[in-house]
């Protein structure tokens, strides 16, 4: 029996109808493809409101030298648009196709991206949303070079969801891979049941990490302290183990500053990445770094892994070994193509217990950059793969201005297809919104990242600094809580399993549906007192668990 299944017959026992029970509206479905195929699949949803699209004699396909659009009537405002297609390109060997739509207001939106190629199908799979109806639309396909395209497009497919399905769907989600359900059974030490024992049960700490990045601004700052300990279960240090904070001058290494704040993590029971070993932005390259070439800049960067890993081994749940390697190549460009590949060899060596990831940005914020398409993204772990690094995880940095959350769950479902942990590293929403705004898209992707099946980390980018944030602050200098820190409090109370109290049924038994993490359990029957603990994890079985008194 599986935990939605218990769940259901749970709300039904006592009463209730689970909200998910009377649904009827589409079902999301996240099937992705990252393989080039031969035969394209069905379209999904067999092809939504493009089902009777090639029948319809007002509908056209408007082929052009530079775009392939699809002419679009009368879509709806408020609505959520998931869309996919198969594209096969004819005249070269691939090239990244980008899918947009054109409002008749003259509004245009990210739709999606995918590489494809020739002789095979490729899956394009995104969405856009529309806040208000559009009587004429054109979804046009191009080529990211703007070369001439010749395309081949199948298996069109547009389904929209109402708001209020698009929840429903994230809900169902929660229910099924963010809880379970667990049966105690309550008996004497002869084993004989007692029914009608009190029972409380209370959630002491939860399974899913949801942390934020902190700086050293959290030393010696018993407020800040308080406040971030009181939140969260996982930490990221923004700056303090980057090459240029560690040894900002060449032989000068300093770990002071990120040994105290894992002091802090330790004390505190929170787990933390490690961010970063090295960073291909030649920006954030150590300026002294930037100076050497040859023997002298592999030696740096052999001293720079293993100082760093050698001091943090087993200290970190993650690494981000290479960071922005879609988007910049500086060691790559001066120590040859391998040279990230044997980073994450090193790593891999010298920290086996470690998960070692990618992280970039741009891959679940937009489809506009073409250096981080989520098949770009994909292509490069293919590539690491084939050169014996077997990657542990995926991050995706989430620096969002405007969500598009169709995008981001279609990228997300074609990542999961590789089936490793996705983790959004560095999530915040830019400050050139005002804070209200910020508040209302922040929700929607820690909304979208937790109730996808994919996603087994959040970690916001909100380290308090001296003078703000980088982008977003969730409360002031006084930690008083700005709007966006009222939306990380209420879905941390939403996404965490209350204060359980109940009494044994006639069987000695008592069942409850919770958040996965640890619990701990008190049972009273007469003056007899015992107390447990239990873990509630991911799986198809109900947890049974046995008390005696």
């Amino acid at each position: 029996m599986n935990c939605q299944f218990s769940f259901f017959l749970l709300g039904i026992f006592l009463g209730i109808v689970p909200s998910f029970a009377a649904y009827e509206g589409p079902i999301y479905d996240h099937s992705a493809y990252t393989e080039c195929k031969s035969v394209p699949e069905e379209p999904l949803y067999n092809g939504g409101i493009m089902k009777d699209y090639w029948t319809m004699e007002d509908q056209d396909i408007q082929p052009e030298k530079n775009s392939y659009s699809f002419v679009l009537n009368n879509l709806s405002g408020d609505t959520i648009y998931s869309f996919s297609s198969w594209v096969q390109i004819l005249d070269a060997d691939s090239a990244v196709i980008k899918a947009s739509l054109k409002t008749a207001n003259g509004t245009v939106k990210c739709v999606g991206n995918v590489i494809a190629r020739s002789g095979c199908w490729s899956f394009l799979k995104g969405g856009f949303v529309l806040d208000f109806p559009s009587s004429f639309a054109l979804l046009s396909f191009q080529r990211s070079d703007g070369q001439v395209l010749n395309i081949s497009i199948t298996s069109v497919s547009l389904q929209p969801f109402t708001y209020e399905q698009w929840r429903r769907n994230q809900q169902d989600m929660i229910d099924k891979k963010r809880k379970c359900t667990a049966t105690i059974h309550i008996s004497d030490v002869q084993g004989n049941r007692l029914p009608g024992a009190s029972i409380i049960v209370e959630q002491v700490s939860r399974d899913f990490p949801l942390g934020s990045a902190i700086r050293n601004t959290i030393l010696g700052n018993p407020p800040y302290q308080k406040w971030f300990k009181e939140r969260f279960n996982a930490a990221v240090f923004e700056d303090e183990l980057k090459w240029y904070s560690t040894e900002p001058q060449q032989g000068e290494v300093n770990y002071t500053i990120p040994d105290q704040m894992l002091e802090f993590v330790r004390a505190n029971q929170i787990i933390a990445r490690g961010h970063n070993i090295f960073w291909e932005d030649p920006r954030f390259v150590p300026s002294w770094v930037r100076n050497l070439t040859g023997p002298d800049l592999k030696s740096a960067v052999n001293s720079r892994i293993q100082s760093l890993i050698s001091k943090y081994k087993n200290e970190f749940i993650n690494w981000d070994v290479d960071n922005e390697m879609l988007h910049y190549d500086f060691y790559e460009q001066r120590l040859g193509t391998n040279t990230s590949l044997e980073f994450f060899k090193t790593a891999q060596d010298l920290d086996p217990l470690a998960k070692l990831f990618m992280n970039d940005y741009n891959v679940v914020e937009t489809c506009y950059d073409m250096n981080s398409t989520v098949d770009a993204y994909i292509s490069k772990l293919r590539d690491l793969k084939q050169g014996g690094v077997f990657m542990d995880g995926i991050g995706l940095e989430g620096h969002f201005t405007v969500p598009n959350p169709p995008l981001i769950r279609a990228v997300l479902d074609k990542l999961a297809t590789l089936e490793l942990p996705i983790w959004l590293t560095e999530v915040d929403i830019s400050n050139t919104l005002d804070k209200q705004t910020q508040a209302r898209y922040l929700e929607m992707v820690l909304r979208e990242g937790f109730s996808h099946p994919g996603v087994n980390g959040i970690m916001l980018w909100t380290a308090l600094h001296t003078n703000g944030c980088y982008q977003m602050c969730l409360t002031d200098n006084y930690f008083h809580n700005l709007p966006a820190g009222d939306v990380v409090d209420n879905l941390l109370k939403e996404w965490q399993t209350g204060v359980v109290n109940g009494q044994a049924d006639e069987h000695g038994s008592f069942s409850f549906s919770g958040f996965l993490g640890e619990y701990k359990i008190t049972v009273i029957f007469g003056n007899r007192t015992a107390i447990s603990t239990f873990s509630l994890y991911r799986g198809d079985e109900t947890r049974h668990l046995n008390i005696q008194l």
